[in-house]
C-alpha cells in the first residue's frame, strides 16, 4: 500500500508556509490525540500527522521530501519507519495540550540542556524631603547596598576559566521523569535543583551565586509638587538577574516632613500670623517670610481675630501641572497682651469708658484715687 502524501495528511497545500503547517498539525493533534478523541483508529491518525508534521515543519527534511518523496527522509527514521522517538516537537504539542505531552505511547523525550533565568528583586527606598524640596523640587542623592552580577565570573557562578557544566542525573532538563505505564510524571531534579546545569568549581568572589553585594550611589529626581506618598519607578535599578535574567526595579517612597510654620493641604500652603489690637483696629501693611520670598500683607482697619486671607500663587506647585501653583492662606490671630504698663492700662479703661463698656468696680476706684493723688501732686509743684 502506497503511503501517503504528507501534505494530504495535513490538507495543506505544497507551497504553504510553516505557519501554516503547523496550524493544520496543531487541529489534527487537538482532533485525534487519543486523550480526547475514544475512537480507536484515532491514536494511528495522531501519529500520521505527527510524522507528516516532523518532515514538513524541518526545511532540510522538507525539501529531501519534495525532491525525493518518502525516500528521501527514510533515513531519518529507524527500520520499522517512523515512531516517536523521531519525534522532535513535543514543545509543540506542549503549547496545544500542555504538560501532559508525551504521555502517550510511553514517549521518552530529550529536551535541550537549558539553565534558568529569573529576574532580579525589585527594591524600596524611602526619601524624606522638606517643604521647599516640594517648592522646588530636588535631585536627591542616595548609597544602597544591592547583589550586582559578579565581575569575575560575569553571573555564571563558576570560576574563571572554568563553566557550569549540564546535570548528569537529568541531562540539562531540570526534571526527572518517571514512566507510569501510560502516563510520565516529571518533578524537578534534586542534583541541580531545576537549573539544568551543576557547578563543579564555584567562583570565589560570589561562591557560585553569580552575584555579589555592592554599595552604589544613585540619583534620584523627586518632581515639584511632589507629596507623601508619592512613588517613583526607577526601571532596572534593582537587584541584577540570576544568570543573566532582567534587573528588578527600585521603587523610591517620598515622605514629606512638617514644616514648623506651614501647613499643607494638596497645593495650598496654610499659616498663621499674630496681629496687636492697634494693626487689628487701625489696619496695617505687614510683610513676611514665606516659602518663595516676603510677601506683603494688607490688614484693613477693624480687622477681626482668625480671619482668613488669600494670596494667590504662593501655594506649592500642583503635582499634575507644575505650571500652575496654590494658594498661600494666612490666618490673623489678634493677641492679647499679658503685661500691661500703667500707661497701657489707663489707655484701655479710657478707651472702654468712651466706648461705654462696663469696667471693673475695683479698677473705676483705683483710677479715680490715682487721678486725685496726680492732682494734688501738681498743686504742691505749681507751688
Amino acid at each position: 500500500m502506497a503511503q501517503r502524501d504528507y501534505y494530504q495528511i495535513l490538507g495543506v497545500d505544497r507551497n504553504a508556509s510553516t505557519d501554516e503547517i503547523k496550524r493544520a498539525f496543531r487541529q489534527l493533534a487537538l482532533k485525534y490525540h487519543p486523550d480526547r478523541n475514544p475512537d480507536p483508529s484515532a491514536a494511528d491518525k495522531f501519529k500520521e500527522a505527527a510524522e507528516a508534521y516532523e518532515v514538513l515543519s524541518d526545511p532540510e527534511k522538507r525539501a529531501r521530501y519534495d525532491r525525493f518523496g518518502p525516500e528521501g527522509v527514510k533515513r531519518d527514521f529507524g527500520a520499522g519507519g517512523f515512531s516517536w522517538e523521531d519525534f522532535r516537537h513535543f514543545s509543540d504539542i506542549e503549547d496545544i495540550f500542555g504538560s501532559i505531552f508525551g504521555q502517550f505511547f510511553g514517549i521518552r523525550t530529550e529536551p535541550q540542556a537549558r539553565r534558568q533565568v529569573y529576574r532580579g528583586r525589585d527594591l524600596r527606598v524611602n526619601l524624606e524631603i522638606t517643604l521647599e524640596d516640594v517648592l522646588t523640587g530636588k535631585q536627591a542623592e542616595i548609597d544602597l547596598t544591592r547583589l550586582e552580577t559578579c565581575e569575575q565570573c560575569h553571573g555564571t557562578g563558576a570560576r574563571p576559566g572554568t563553566s557550569p557544566r549540564t546535570c548528569p542525573r537529568c541531562r540539562g532538563t531540570g526534571q526527572v521523569v518517571y514512566n507510569r505505564g501510560f502516563f510520565r510524571v516529571a518533578s524537578t531534579c534534586d542534583y541541580c535543583h531545576g537549573e539544568g546545569t551543576h557547578i563543579e568549581t564555584p567562583c570565589p568572589e560570589c561562591d557560585g551565586r553569580g552575584r555579589s553585594n555592592r554599595r552604589v550611589r544613585l540619583k534620584i529626581a523627586i518632581p515639584p509638587g511632589a507629596e507623601t506618598g508619592l512613588q517613583l519607578r526607577l526601571a532596572g535599578e534593582g537587584e541584577a538577574g540570576i544568570r543573566g535574567g532582567p534587573r528588578g526595579d527600585l521603587y523610591a517612597v517620598v515622605h514629606v516632613r512638617e514644616h514648623p510654620d506651614f501647613k499643607r493641604d494638596g497645593a495650598d500652603l496654610f499659616c498663621e500670623k499674630p496681629i496687636t489690637f492697634s494693626q487689628a483696629a487701625l489696619g496695617d501693611t505687614i510683610t513676611f517670610p514665606a516659602l518663595d520670598g516676603e510677601v506683603t500683607l494688607t490688614i484693613p482697619p477693624g480687622c477681626q481675630t482668625h480671619r482668613v486671607f488669600r494670596i494667590k500663587g504662593h501655594g506649592l506647585p500642583r503635582l499634575e501641572n507644575r505650571n500652575e501653583r496654590g494658594d498661600l492662606h494666612v490666618q490673623v490671630v489678634v493677641q492679647t497682651p499679658k503685661r500691661l504698663t500703667e500707661e497701657q492700662k489707663q489707655l484701655f479703661l479710657r478707651l472702654a469708658e468712651i466706648s461705654g463698656e462696663k469696667v471693673p468696680e475695683g479698677e473705676k476706684k483705683a483710677s479715680g484715687g490715682k487721678r486725685i493723688l496726680k492732682k494734688v501732686k501738681e498743686l504742691l509743684e505749681g507751688q
